[in-house]
């Protein structure tokens, strides 16, 4: 039953995605991108507490086609608790 609470509750995020802005290394492009926060994340446990993983690949629409690899962590509400990226850095 506790179950049922917790997928049919109205907690949770306020807007289906979370966007984000990365920049490139290479070339310096500011690439845009979103995590679909019902879709894209999967579950994972720390410990007692669930949180859910996102990684994506990114990459601008500009002459060097340089790969930008993103990963969130996000708590059970879908704030963001971590972000990383690899090949550029968030704006």
């Amino acid at each position: 039953m506790n179950f049922l609470k917790k997928l049919f509750s109205s907690q949770g995020p306020t807007s289906r995605y979370h966007q984000f802005q990365v920049k490139c290394r290479r070339c310096g492009e500011i690439i845009d991108g979103r995590v679909d926060l019902f879709n894209d994340p999967s579950l994972d446990y720390e410990g007692q507490k669930p949180v859910y993983i996102c990684r994506k690949v990114v990459m601008g629409s500009g002459h060097c086609y340089q790969q930008v690899e993103v990963t969130f962590k996000f708590d059970e509400n879908r704030n963001v608790l971590e972000k990383t990226a690899v090949g550029g850095d968030f704006n």
